[in-house]
């Protein structure tokens, strides 16, 4: 981890470089020259320890760099007599430098501090007993034991147990989960007060946190578009500079007078050098995707870092993205032949050994569970006349069952027989129209029929996430517009829709018709892409920038996307969003002001009016403004520096949306 700036061991040597040269330039103004020489020797030794044996390197691997501009320079107003100027160069450039490793240090670390929520060790439950060993050999199937107040050593399912995990580190998220059996806990969460047997999922050296840790640190191997953009300029500019500074010497040989003039090539050697421009943008990209890792958004390279502050269009996969991916019962209508809890325990009884998602719906809202009505929906009915809803036994399981697949299925209960299936396979009867109407809502209809009679319908929907409507109005605030791309059926999908706000919705999508859909959008402005599963993957790839909901979700759509959120919660995209958007304005800001500090002091030096010392301070002042500049991408606007729990909160309000809520 970095230490503080005062027990730094990089800085050393800038401050011995700084003391001796302030010591230096006292003892010259008191008339002692020896020492004065003496002390503004160590000073540019000092300082030019940190930059010219790098330059050498480099210049030995046939690479030039700004370091070897700053060692020329150097060493010509050595060689004129200006040991001071030098040494007072190399202190502003060795300060400048390694106030910079401490910009890209700073943002590094909270990928780092993402690897120190997993625990060092684990304990595992042998048929011995439990046995604690380090994470490093924690294997898939091994069932772990996390006590209270322990963090999880990697990916798993809880297998026993009931306990509330605290996944703010993680996710953002600040209402802790509450788990049981089946439930998947990822790594690096905090377990609360009950105590947990899980089965790993993951190995311990490769679970959701490491591949997240792994994504980001790709950010700093690879530069954005604006980054290259930065290079371009500064590689070509450094032999240009070069070829400047021996044209000026030269002529002052041609005119008569080489010494004047090889100073002030020396000088112009100096003025021209793109150091801030070097740095301009890497220190911004690096603090911007570093701070955005620390409240859950991965960002897995500069470049898509760079693109996502330009898209004006977000496309959103509906199901399990805008969805909760959970269907629910919302709505239930009877004949007046049977009771609302009647027709949900008969079809319980016969749903209860199906795997299909509507079964489990149906299981979980049978009596004993309360079902949420839809947004918009009536109140469920019981028999006509209004006969009250009684509270009947939880469902038995039928006998008998057999599954017709795509169509629904068929079971004996009691002495009953009952078939629950869709209005295609079931006639619905008195409920035709029941069934429109739920079809119309966005439900899937199920009837359930006994003995050869409709008895009822049961509208089951994948709800909306309570986010969602926000999530679209506080993008439409920043002036993007939103589109649906949803498999699902037209009438399921505008009726969604029509709840989260988003006007324009193209349904029955499949994978090739979404990577399609989004070319022609990105054909118009630039697009991204916002899924979670493995059918999004190709549309994922195809966008602008394509955003995976769940890093630890689909493998997939997180190795297609360019930055993926470890969190559920939709406001965090227009939070990153304005985040980006506001990193997109620094790094031009730092790109226009290095190009003007060349600009403006190239004919300053050339015609005289500056000479070596007020160049180097000039030049290395505009460079520290410059990386301050960039360290700034890391800050939320208005508010501290992003990092810490209450992140993604933080970055939600700056965006106008409320704090995060459990999804």
């Amino acid at each position: 981890m970095r230490p503080p700036w005062w027990r730094d061991p990089a800085l050393l040597p800038s401050v011995i470089s700084g003391v001796f040269l302030v010591a230096g330039l006292a003892l010259e103004w008191s008339g002692a020259g020896t020492p004065a020489l003496m002390a503004q020797w160590i000073a540019l030794l000092a300082g030019a320890w940190t930059f010219v044996p790098g330059a050498i390197r480099r210049l030995a691997r046939g690479r030039l760099g700004v370091g070897l501009l700053m060692t020329i320079a150097a060493v010509g107003a050595v060689l004129l007599g200006h040991v001071g100027e030098a040494a007072a160069l190399a202190f502003l450039f060795s300060l400048a430098e390694t106030l910079e490793d401490r910009a890209m240090d700073r943002a590094r670390e909270g990928l780092r501090a993402l690897l120190s929520l997993i625990p060092e060790t684990a304990r595992v439950s042998r048929l011995s007993g439990d046995v604690t060993v380090p994470v490093t050999e924690v294997r898939e199937l091994d069932l772990l034991r996390v006590g209270a107040g322990e963090r999880v050593a990697t990916d798993g399912v809880v297998v026993e147990g009931r306990s509330g995990i605290d996944t703010s580190a993680v996710t953002g998220e600040a209402i802790p989960v509450e788990v049981g059996p089946g439930d998947a806990v990822p790594a690096g969460v905090v377990n609360g007060a009950g105590s947990l047997l899980i089965e790993a999922t993951a190995d311990g050296r490769d679970n959701s946190l490491t591949q997240i840790v792994a994504l980001v640190e790709q950010a700093h191997a690879r530069k954005g578009e604006r980054a290259r953009l930065a290079d371009r300029i500064a590689r070509p500019l450094v032999p240009a500079v070069l070829v400047a500074a021996a044209l000026v010497a030269l002529f002052g040989v041609i005119a008569g007078d080489p010494w004047t003039w090889i100073e002030r090539s020396l000088v112009v050697l100096v003025a021209a050098s793109p150091c801030a421009l070097a740095i301009a943008v890497p220190v911004t990209v690096i603090s911007a995707i570093g701070s955005a890792s620390r409240f859950g958004v991965v960002i897995t390279s500069g470049a898509a870092f760079e693109r996502f502050g330009t898209i004006r269009t977000v496309a959103f996969d509906k199901t399990g993205t805008l969805t909760r991916g959970e269907p629910t019962v919302v709505d239930v209508r009877t004949t007046g032949d049977a009771t609302r809890d009647e027709v949900l325990a008969l079809a319980a009884a016969v749903e209860s050994t199906s795997t299909h998602p509507l079964a489990s719906a149906i299981t979980a809202a049978a009596p004993g569970v309360t079902a949420a009505p839809a947004p918009g929906a009536e109140p469920a009915t019981a028999a006509p006349g209004g006969t009250p809803t009684t509270a009947v036994p939880g469902p038995t399981p039928a006998t008998d069952v057999a599954e017709n697949a795509g169509h629904g299925i068929t079971g004996r209960v009691g002495a009953r027989t009952v078939r629950v299936g869709s209005p295609r396979w079931v006639d619905p009867g008195p409920l035709r129209d029941d069934a429109g109407r739920m079809a119309a809502a966005g439900m899937t209809a199920v009837v359930v029929e006994v003995d050869g009679r409709a008895a009822g319908l049961i509208g089951v929907r994948d709800e909306l996430r309570p986010e969602a409507a926000e999530t679209v109005g506080m993008l439409r605030d920043q002036g993007v517009d939103v589109v649906m791309l949803t498999g699902d059926t037209a009438a399921t999908a505008h009726a969604l829709a029509a709840e989260a706000g988003i006007a324009e919705v193209r349904a029955e999508q499949r994978p090739s018709d979404k990577a399609h859909a989004i070319t022609e959008l990105a054909a118009v402005r630039p697009t991204a892409m916002v899924g979670d599963g493995i059918n999004d993957a190709p549309a994922l790839a195809t966008a602008t920038v394509g955003i995976a909901m769940g890093a630890t979700g689909s493998a997939a759509a997180v190795e297609s996307a360019d930055i993926a959120f470890t969190g559920h919660d939709l406001r965090l995209i227009p939070a990153a969003l304005a985040h980006s958007r506001r990193g997109h304005r620094i790094m031009t800001v730092n790109i226009a002001l290095a190009l003007a500090i060349i600009v403006v002091l190239f004919p300053l030096a050339l015609s005289g009016v500056l000479g070596l010392a007020g160049v180097v301070l000039v030049h290395e002042v505009a460079e520290v403004v410059v990386i301050l500049n960039g360290i700034r991408a890391a800050r939320r606007r208005g508010g501290p520096a992003v990092g810490g729990r209450g992140d993604a909160r933080e970055l939600t309000r700056s965006g106008g949306g409320a704090p995060a809520a459990r999804s």
